[in-house]
């Protein structure tokens, strides 16, 4: 143990959005019970890459007794997670629920019986972040949206106004590993033609979350993809800020609302 600078994370004022954790690229800061918490010292440069994207301003570089930094662990544990993300189950291990599959949506009403009032527009699964493979057979020349979870919920014409037409991924960066998500979704970028991007996400600040992280795997897979974020309200309406334009290396954007 040594005295050094090292992240504190104020959990009371963390409101677990994520926007540290793809800017701190040792991995040490994880969304743990809806919080941001330091897994470990030793995985902690005391840099502060991570200074400056905390809308709350709850991370601050402190000094304490911690463990030193390790370069190796690091590397080790970035290496493990990044494994488990983006390889596949072995199939005798695979849950049935995930196995792919591909199909096309209902063309009409009838189809789905007289019950309905709408049908489904979708034709793939899974769905899932965590569980899609990333040379998913539907990614190739897709038009992907990327939808935060709670959005279908929120917005009462989701399959007709966002999902039809195009592949999705879904995932909640609030309860899930948002870094994990930087990674699976720029090997996805890098795997595929993939044709255009739509994010989809909530007003909450935490959900903003998956929009950086899309952003930022964009960028990392080095293509020039279709952008576009949309903003939905708690209660279903599109909210004004709306983004669209061609992500490039250099992260500049061609602006139209």
């Amino acid at each position: 143990m040594t005295t050094r600078k090292i992240v504190r994370i104020d959990e009371e004022k963390c409101n677990g959005c994520g926007l540290c954790i793809p800017n701190c690229a040792e991995g040490a800061i994880q969304i743990v019970d809806g919080k941001a918490k330091l897994v470990s010292d030793k995985f902690c440069d005391g840099l502060g890459a991570c200074l400056g994207h905390c809308p709350e301003d709850a991370i601050k570089i402190i000094e304490r007794e911690a463990q030193a930094f390790d370069e190796k662990a690091v590397e080790a544990f970035l290496h493990a997670q990044k494994k488990a993300q983006l390889q596949p189950e072995p199939q005798f291990t695979r849950c049935p629920s995930s196995k792919v599959m591909q199909f096309t949506a209902p063309k009409s009403v009838d189809e789905i019986g007289p019950s309905k009032s709408s049908a489904s527009a979708l034709t793939q699964w899974p769905v899932q972040l965590k569980l899609v493979p990333v040379d998913a057979p539907y990614f190739e020349g897709a038009d992907l949206l990327i939808a935060a979870d709670c959005v279908p919920f929120a917005y009462p014409d989701f399959h007709q106004d966002f999902l039809k037409g195009r592949a999705v991924v879904v995932g909640c960066p609030k309860l899930d590993d948002i870094h994990l998500y930087k990674e699976k979704l720029t090997a996805i970028f890098k795997e595929n033609a993939i044709k255009s991007v739509t994010v989809p996400f909530m007003e909450v600040p935490c959900c903003f979350g998956l929009v950086k992280a899309t952003e930022d795997a964009i960028e990392a897979s080095g293509k020039n993809i279709l952008f576009k974020k949309v903003k939905i309200g708690i209660r279903g309406e599109i909210k004004p800020e709306q983004e669209t334009g061609t992500v490039v290396r250099s992260r500049t954007f061609a602006h139209s609302h």
